[in-house]
């Protein structure tokens, strides 16, 4: 775990030191040593936490972390060399045609194979040289518990939507693996480190792999530039507030600028989550959903991935594809194919897929010996019983089907069980009348886009098909519901995978459709999905980083918290901490002075079952009240029958209740109302509206107050209570349009109250009262004086005397003390 410098930032928060800051970034250069150890170049420690950055030249990098590197690695058993090389199927090279041909992209992840420690120096200098990659090498058994452990065993089935009921099919919790899950994820940390300039490079973190890898980051540059997607689903509230660790991993992603999703459901899923377990708010800002947090806005972007078209077609051109596909041509002559590319695990639905093609087969006896299932199994990326079960069940319902329902020559399911290369999948797609994904989760899925582009083709796969360029181009697509690809392609027909004959009869309709629409939806879906390629994806999302990264400088920050709970504190340049010894010397010095408190957070905790105040807060009030030279109020926006009960033991203590339309100067004097309003008519009206609300909204409520009305919801659901609050928001401005009143949303209430009515107008009327008893007071002793024939010397001190009461009452109010005199 690395060290939290938070207490550091504390303390200097406490001496008031934090603001000498400097308001420009440094260039610093960079200095690297041997891998993993970091030269400290520069001996001024900024409270920004980034006095060690590292720079290897003014350019911009892009730095991308994933769990695993787009490297093949290979090692000759009898030289003992290694051979490197892309992959080239990796989504993490093929976003780099996104970006500008001078950009600089470095890539931080793990390698798929074992290096032994004696090799690791080598490897290191050798792939960052060659190809740009910082790879993390992680211990075996830290490996094994952070990836098979906790990712692949716990984490991944969790975010699909699987919980640990029975621990024969997934782990349930280990605190263990979660440990090494932390160790992991702070050894990429640590990598990124090795290369960053946080001024100037921009980093960019995928998949629930590495979810508290920007809690690291964050903690040793407070103004990294970090973005963050997630290529899985993100479960409902539901399930995911069943994960023990859901505070500090939903924290850690809020330390990234921006979070990525492939969908709205998902986005819309974090945002619960966040709402519901930190209490945070979004809110569209020119249309970028933003969440506010401690200062930081963290913005929402919502974009499924793309695919390689490049890639795709060159794979179409190869030689190898036409050459298979005249293979498949032959082996399947006069049969219509349906093709499925899917992992072998629990959640891609192979067995229910097979299902609904025994089905369709049962319930359409003219299509035996006329349609084939091809099936391609890709490898497992996991193992356990899961795995073995899934693959167990596939085997069994394939063999049923091909023995009720195949015969010589021909048979109903293909499984193809190995590893398929590309170009073979392509041929696969270019010849299927449909394709089928009928996964019951998936995160996104481009299974469905592959196909399109291939059933599109290229010249030399028209000529492999022996078909015309300009002849019409068809595709048919049936897809879950339940994947990330799903909601872009609205030509496709969607399906709920549990329900057998719904998928049966959609692989029906789908090979019965006329040609025509075929044609026009696999029009509208090539359209989309040429247009919104991998580098449209990345592109979009590196500007959207950019922009939420543009305030870095103009903020100030520093750190707060410990461990996984650490956070940025930004606020405007503007903001200026009330310093601790000019309050206490402005205090000692002044003759009069005036006190304003708030009561719930200030007084009362906002989280405090009971709303009295405490013994211990009676007496400070108290004692405040007991020196003359103090005027002590209490202005809230509570009633005044129970601020008259709670304070019924300080004697001297001012009350403005109900945001100051009732002001008491002591318990002894009487209440005084504010004239602005006398006519509460519309009580009448906003009433019935309220009882409304409340009766539809389980924990709301209505508080009755004599000068306002106020509906409170912070015991309901906190989606639905926002959500009627918003409506009775808007349901009151309509009906009450014409009457004297405001309508205002606050914390968790929805208020009606007198127009005029506001706590800064009761701090105005205090004042204002006390400078006229004060005035009176100087005149008096003025006259008195001149009537006495008193040297002018003494009327000059009064004067004084009244203007250090007044520069000490206007700077409790955070003003500085020397630019508030009057």
């Amino acid at each position: 775990m690395m060290v939290s410098r938070s207490c550091i930032s504390l303390l200097d928060l406490a001496s008031g030191d934090i603001f000498n800051l400097p308001q420009t970034p440094r260039k610093i250069q960079r200095v690297m040593t041997v891998p993993g150890i970091i030269s400290k170049v520069d001996g001024n420690r900024s409270n920004d936490g980034d006095f060690d950055a590292l720079s290897s030249d003014g350019c911009e990098k892009k730095i991308i972390v994933a769990n695993f590197l787009p490297i093949h690695a290979q090692k000759d058993l009898k030289s003992g060399r290694w051979s490197f090389s892309f992959d080239e199927d990796s989504l993490l090279l093929q976003m780099k045609d996104g970006f500008s041909s001078d950009t600089d992209v470095v890539y931080v992840g793990s390698l798929k194979v074992d290096v032994d420690s004696s090799e690791q120096d080598e490897i290191s200098r050798r792939l960052l040289e060659e190809f740009n990659c910082v790879p993390t090498f992680l211990p075996p058994e830290l490996q094994k518990k952070f990836y098979h452990g906790f990712c692949k065993q716990y984490l991944w089935p969790l975010f699909h939507y699987m919980l640990p009921m029975c621990p024969d099919y997934c782990n349930r919790f280990d605190r263990l693996l979660w440990q090494a899950y932390v160790s992991a994820n702070k050894i990429f940390a640590d990598k990124v480190m090795e290369v960053i300039n946080p001024e100037d490079d921009f980093v960019w973190v995928h998949d629930y792999h590495l979810m508290i890898l920007p809690t690291f980051l964050r903690k040793r540059f407070y103004r990294v530039k970090l973005g963050f997607f997630l290529h899985s689903p993100f479960p409902s509230s539901e399930i995911y507030r069943t994960l023990p660790v859901r505070d500090e991993i939903l924290k850690a992603l809020l330390n990234a600028d921006l979070i990525g999703f492939h969908t709205f459901d998902y986005a819309r899923h974090f945002l619960s989550c966040c709402s519901r377990m930190l209490g945070l708010d979004y809110e569209s800002k020119r249309g970028h959903i933003g969440l506010d947090y401690f200062g930081r806005t963290v913005y929402i972007k919502i974009l499924p991935v793309g695919i390689h078209m490049g890639r795709l077609q060159s794979a179409l051109n190869h030689p190898s594809s036409s050459t298979k596909v005249k293979e498949i041509v032959e082996q399947f002559k006069g049969k219509k194919l349906i093709v499925g590319v899917d992992d072998m695990d629990i959640f891609k639905g192979i067995s229910l897929k097979v299902l609904a093609m025994e089905q369709l087969l049962q319930q359409h006896r003219e299509l035996r010996g006329k349609i084939v299932l091809v099936q391609i199994v890709n490898p497992a990326r996991s193992t356990g019983k899961d795995v073995q079960e899934a693959k167990r069940e596939t085997y069994e319902t394939t063999k049923r089907i091909n023995d009720n329902f195949g015969f010589p020559g021909y048979e109903p399911v293909v499984l193809i069980d190995r590893r398929v290369p590309f170009y073979e999948k392509t041929a696969y797609y270019a010849l299927a009348e449909c394709c089928i994904v009928n996964a019951v989760r998936d995160g996104m899925n481009l299974v469905p886009y592959k196909y399109i582009v291939c059933r599109q083709g290229t010249s030399k796969m028209d000529e492999a098909l022996e078909i015309a360029s300009e002849s019409p181009r068809m595709s048919m697509l049936v897809v879950s519901e339940f994947i990330g690809c799903s909601p872009s392609l609205s030509g496709a027909i969607r399906v709920n995978p549990w329900d057998i004959d719904a998928v049966a009869d959609a692989l029906n309709m789908a090979i019965r459709m006329p040609d025509v629409e075929k044609q026009l939806r696999h029009e509208k879906h090539y359209r989309y999905v040429s247009s919104h390629d991998v580098a449209y994806w990345a592109r979009s999302f590196m500007q959207d980083l950019e922009r939420a990264c543009k305030e870095h400088y103009s903020k100030r920050c520093w750190g707060i918290g410990f461990g996984l709970s650490f956070r940025i504190l930004s606020l405007s340049p503007s903001f200026r901490k009330l310093s601790i010894d000019h309050i206490v010397s402005a205090y000692k010095r002044t003759c009069r002075r005036s006190i304003f408190l708030d009561y719930d957070g200030t007084v009362v905790p906002h989280a405090s079952i009971i709303k009295s105040p405490s013994p211990e807060v009676i007496s400070v009030l108290n004692n405040l009240c007991s020196d003359p030279k103090n005027t002590v109020f209490i202005v809230s926006g509570r009633g005044q029958n129970s601020l008259s009960d709670w304070f019924a033991q300080c004697e001297n203590l001012g009350i403005a209740a109900e945001h100051g339309y009732f002001i008491r100067w002591s318990r002894m004097s009487d209440w005084e109302t504010i004239p602005i309003a006398a006519d509460f008519d519309w009580k009448r009206i906003a009433e019935p509206v309220m009882k409304l609300y409340t009766e539809a909204t389980d924990g709301s409520y209505i508080e009755p107050k004599k000068s306002a009305l106020v509906w409170h919801h912070q015991d309901a659901d906190p989606d639905f209570g926002s959500c009627q609050a918003k409506e009775l928001l808007d349901h009151l401005e309509n009906v009450l349009a014409n009457e004297p009143v405001v309508v205002k949303r606050g914390q968790q209430i929805v208020e009606v109250k007198p127009q005029g009515v506001t706590k800064g107008f009761v701090a105005e009327k205090i004042l204002s009262t006390m400078i006229e008893m004060e005035t009176q007071m100087l005149v008096i002793m003025v006259n008195l004086l001149v009537a006495l024939e008193i040297n002018n010397h003494w009327t000059f001190t009064l004067s004084r005397y009244f203007d250090r009461w007044l520069l000490v009452g206007v700077s409790i109010f955070g003003c500085r003390a020397d630019t508030s005199r009057s």
